[in-house]
């Protein structure tokens, strides 16, 4: 049965407690990962921690990381993560970017030495619901993807997040891999013992496959957005491109096509990047967010091919999620929960989610 939301969160946040990490880092990633599975971003919450027990005990990912400024200007600041997972850094870098909007107008901030941070649109939806547009994206460690009419992987999920804030509450929300879906997705599919649908895995020759295994383990690759170049994909692995430059080369962090990338034995070196706008740089905040409110509300108003699945705008689908998932509690897959469960047994976590 789905648990409730708080009973999910106090099970994370229980596991990382027993890892090993601060009181302050644990309340910070346990939200992160729990606003993930509430709002429906089921890759990226609960579903990570095998991969972060992994992680840690191989010595990849600092329990007691904290995170620093070494570099700083009125508009602008470089964070170093100290090699733990990317939760706490982003969360701090994306609030001092929001600091500085609130007093210059704009600001970017930068992380390196980091590691996987959960749901890019948990940052930028700091940002919008404090009257700011946010801006997020993130490299990655491993690559999964090919780059356009190649047969090798270069490339990660790269994902990228926007939000603006409205006048009825809930932002504007776009948070979307540069995959054709999030790696996540298909680990969710290879737990479950379910096929993939079809356009989200190629195999090693670049025919497609419906198989998870295919992209974790049998030398396929996940698809750039767009599928395949006949529909495509070249903007997909332009969008991953532009997230690397900007999580990697602006960081300094350790690029993908390295041949050291996922391998060094002390952290992911994971890079970051967090852009904060205040609206008020250009014309009064209000008038601003009403106009937003107008366009998305415009949007949800198209005529919808089929009366029963009306339009909706980037965002709204987290927003019923939660609603939903408030109500009704937080569902997680049998095959999942085992290994959540075995996760706490062998760090002696309590079990709270009977």
């Amino acid at each position: 049965m789905p648990a409730p939301y708080e009973k999910h969160r106090a099970q994370l946040k229980a596991i990382l407690l027993a890892w090993g990490m601060p009181e302050a880092n644990a309340e910070t990633t346990a939200d992160v990962l729990g606003w993930a599975d509430l709002h429906g971003v089921d890759s990226h919450g609960i579903s990570m921690i095998p991969g972060y027990d992994r992680a840690r005990r191989s010595g990849r990912a600092n329990m007691n990381a904290r995170p620093r400024i070494i570099k700083e200007t009125p508009v602008s600041a470089l964070v170093d993560g100290d090699g733990g997972l990317g939760h706490v850094p982003a969360r701090f870098a994306m609030q001092v970017a929001i600091n500085k909007a609130k007093q210059s107008g704009i600001a970017i901030t930068a992380v390196r030495n980091s590691g996987h941070f959960g749901a890019t649109g948990y940052y930028t939806s700091m940002a919008a619901r404090e009257g700011l547009v946010g801006m997020a994206c993130t490299s990655n460690s491993f690559a999964q993807a090919a780059p356009t009419f190649g047969k090798e992987a270069k490339l990660g999920t790269d994902p990228w997040s926007f939000a603006a804030p409205t006048a009825d509450g809930d932002p504007f929300l776009l948070d979307m891999a540069t995959t054709t879906v999030a790696a996540g997705r298909i680990r969710n599919k290879e737990n479950e013992g379910q096929p993939c649908p079809p356009g989200w895995v190629i195999d090693k020759e670049g025919q497609p496959s419906t198989d998870p295994l295919e992209a974790r383990g049998k030398g396929g690759f996940l698809t750039s957005l767009g599928g395949s170049p006949e529909t495509s994909s070249y903007k997909g692995y332009g969008l991953a491109a532009m997230v690397n430059i900007l999580g990697s080369c602006l960081s300094g962090a350790t690029l993908i096509t390295d041949p050291m990338a996922g391998k060094k034995p002390h952290g992911a070196d994971i890079g970051h990047c967090f852009i904060a706008i205040d609206p008020g740089l250009f014309r009064d905040r209000e008038e601003f967010t009403a106009d937003v409110t107008r366009f998305c509300n415009d949007l949800r108003a198209t005529k919808p091919i089929d009366p029963a699945q009306p339009v909706m705008v980037a965002g709204d689908p987290q927003w019923n999620y939660a609603k939903q998932r408030l109500r009704d509690g937080v569902p997680v897959g049998a095959g999942l929960l085992s290994q959540i469960r075995q996760v706490a047994q062998a760090c002696a976590a309590p079990w709270v989610l009977d």
